[in-house]
């Protein structure tokens, strides 16, 4: 202002109301200045908390963590496997009496606001000042499902204004069915659950789609603090609080007086809780390594994937009580504590490889290590049949002569230096044919028949058959010396019931994710690997060791049947492996330490009750099958004790035996049986 006119305004004013404006220009100044400083605060501030925000696009591609579930054969449900408890329901499908529950409990206002509630907030912040530390959220329905969704539960006023920006966001971008829809399927209900649906199956044992008015509003007073709401765990707390929710819904005019009064006084039906007992936990667990190995944690574990499997659940029930029943059995006869004895059972599609029913334990909660796939134990007599059919291969047939005499093999590692294999009956038998050693399962005529192809075919002819475990190529061999697995064992014996076929054994038939997108999709591979008329004649033998000799335990099965028995030193393992043109079963039996089992526990009293129980079950009602017999196969009379053709005036002591087209048994019998006296000298 030009210094006249400064001076002529004081003279017309005066001086005190100059000051008077400039104190208020000043005043005003300041004002406009907070107001920019807290206007580029405010930006700040929200550029901050919204820099790292996530984009609510993404909600329309919803994906929270699913379980993921495993069926059977039969597309029965067989177990699930998670981190969050989680089934997702449609908002539409869920009752408006439970959605008006969570919303009359947690939000009143939901269906007004446009995402937080200014009202609630201040109520909430005037609390925490009050308390002096944060109390009271105050959040909304659309706020929690920005912090569920995007936010950690961290209790701070910088997160609190992310959510409620977020929940704004929300709520401009999607309708508020969609958001109730959302927080229903993603808020944690207690026990494990996580969403209505879960929730409702879990505590009434019934779908979210028929919660009625009590059992709503019960669930709806749960997410203020699951725990101690839980009508498991707090009856009358979780009454209380349902009582809470009713009369909410009643002040919010969702339900009557009369609706109120009703559901209050009806009695509340909970689905008993029980620790559930896996069914198929070996296998379920053999199947879960597999995914997650293959697909990662992540995709197992929250993806949803729908997994269908070879398992059937009424087999394996059954091959878990047959177990348990034959080591009981065991338990009682040797004196011994309840649980001690292991014992192991796989069952499978001798045709596809599908395995039907897996045991690997007594108890999967006590020990995961599974017995079936990975324990490897000498299998004793019962790989004698390997050793058979590599001998029928090279040229031998059942009638083939050998003296069940004393031996004598140099053995470095022994004492003496010295093996000198026995029979387990400690007899010697002297000439008799390859049927009648592999029926009585005779250890020396074994281990000559191995001498005479050697080890090295055997074992090759063994690996052939699916015995991946390295085994030694030496005379042992013969009397099952190697450890091999339950898994071996069962597909090696598959191809003697599935005329030279090797089958792979495998678990799982499709995994699908939740989209419908299938991962992958296996058929059953399988491979001629011997000639199918060298199966038959070990398999026709292997019939004879359950009707005559030391399988006979099962023969009151009452169907073809073709097994064998095993028993290593001192009783330590005992197996009974069987099977019919369909289904190849094995069992094992022993204790974990490798000690003995008891005097006498061989494979035909300790194994051969498993697998009669459990084959028993499963094949009750189903029509006997018979072996069929393949081209290039002939039968004739032979004399039983000879192997020598039948003259037919022998009938008694007679038998049908198979022989490979263009062979035929001598006619004569070997010098053997003229010089038996000689043999043991």
């Amino acid at each position: 202002m030009p210094l006249k006119r400064l001076k002529y305004y004081r003279e017309s004013v005066g001086d005190g109301e100059v000051n008077k404006l400039a104190r208020l220009f000043i005043l005003f100044a300041i004002v406009v200045a907070s107001i920019l400083v807290l206007a580029v605060a405010g930006t700040v501030i929200y550029y901050a908390a919204t820099l790292d925000l996530p984009t609510v696009e993404t909600l329309k591609d919803y994906r929270p963590s699913i379980a993921s579930t495993v069926y059977d054969d039969n597309n029965e449900i067989v177990d699930q496997f998670f981190l969050e408890d989680r089934k997702i329901v449609d908002i539409n499908n869920v009752p408006k009496v439970v959605q008006h529950a969570f919303v009359a409990s947690e939000d009143s206002r939901f269906y007004q606001h446009k995402g937080f509630d200014i009202k609630s907030i201040f109520r909430a912040m005037f609390k925490n000042i009050e308390a002096g530390a944060i109390v009271q959220g105050g959040s909304t329905i659309t706020q929690q499902v920005a912090k569920m969704m995007y936010l950690s539960p961290e209790k701070k006023y910088i997160r609190k204004l992310k959510e409620a920006i977020l929940a704004y966001k929300i709520d401009k971008y999607l309708a508020k069915d969609q958001i109730i829809g959302l927080y229903l399927n993603q808020i944690y209900l207690g026990h494990g659950t996580y969403g209505i649906e879960s929730a409702s199956q879990m505590y009434f044992g019934k779908s979210s789609t028929d919660l009625n008015l009590p059992e709503a509003a019960l669930l709806a007073g749960l997410p203020k603090a699951p725990s101690t709401y839980s009508p498991f765990l707090a009856f009358e707390k979780a009454k209380q609080r349902q009582l809470y929710v009713l009369n909410r819904m009643f002040e919010d005019g969702y339900i009557s007086k009369e609706e109120l009064e009703k559901a209050s006084s009806e009695a509340i039906q909970l689905r008993e809780i029980k620790e559930q007992q896996k069914v198929a936990a070996y296998f379920v667990e053999n199947v879960r390594r597999y995914v997650q190995e293959k697909y990662g944690g992540d995709v197992l574990y929250k993806e949803g994937l729908s997994i269908y499997t070879t398992l059937n659940l009424a087999a394996q029930k059954e091959a878990n009580l047959a177990v348990e029943a034959g080591l009981a059995e065991l338990e009682d006869r040797q004196k011994y504590e309840r649980g001690l004895v292991q014992g192991a059972l796989l069952c499978m599609d001798a045709k596809t490889g599908a395995i039907r029913a897996m045991v690997g334990g007594r108890d999967f909660t006590k020990s995961e290590f599974n017995r079936a796939t990975q324990s490897r134990r000498q299998p004793g007599s019962s790989f004698k049949p390997l050793i058979y059919t590599a001998a029928f291969d090279k040229g031998l047939n059942p009638s083939s002569v050998f003296v069940d005499s004393p031996i004598v093999v140099e053995d470095p590692t022994a004492e003496d230096g010295l093996w000198k294999p026995n029979n387990f009956d400690n007899k010697f038998l002297g000439p008799i044919t390859m049927r009648k050693a592999l029926v009585d399962s005779r250890n020396v005529v074994t281990v000559k028949i191995l001498q005479e192809i050697t080890p090295e075919y055997a074992a090759s002819y063994a690996a052939n058959m699916g015995i991946a475990s390295p085994v030694t190529r030496t005379l042992s061999l013969a009397l099952g010396s190697s450890g091999v697995t339950l898994e071996e064992m069962v597909r090696a014996y598959g191809v003697l019931a599935n005329s030279g076929k090797k089958v792979t054994p495998y678990y799982i038939k499709k995994i699908v994710d939740r989209t419908g997108n299938v991962f992958e999709e296996n058929t059953p591979q399988s491979e001629q690997v011997i000639d199918p008329r060298i199966a038959f004649m070990t398999s026709y033998i292997m019939r004879d060791v359950v009707e005559t000799g030391t399988g006979r335990r099962v023969k009151s099965i009452g169907r073809p049947v073709a097994g064998k028995t095993g028993t290593t030193n001192d009783y330590r393992d005992a197996w009974f492996i069987g099977f019919t043109p369909s289904l190849v079963t094995g069992v094992w039996v022993g204790f974990d330490q490798e000690i003995s089992l008891g005097k006498l526990e061989v494979g035909g009293r300790a194994a051969a009750p498993i697998w009669l129980y459990f084959m028993e079950k499963v094949l009750k009602g189903a029509p006997a099958e018979t072996f069929p017999t393949p081209e290039g196969i002939v039968f004739m009379r032979v004399n039983a004790k000879t192997g020598t053709l039948s003259t037919g005036t022998d009938e008694s002591s007679t038998i049908y035996e198979c022989f490979l087209e263009g062979t035929k048994p001598p006619e004569k019998a070997p010098d053997v049986f003229d010089n038996t006296e000689d043999l043991f000298r």
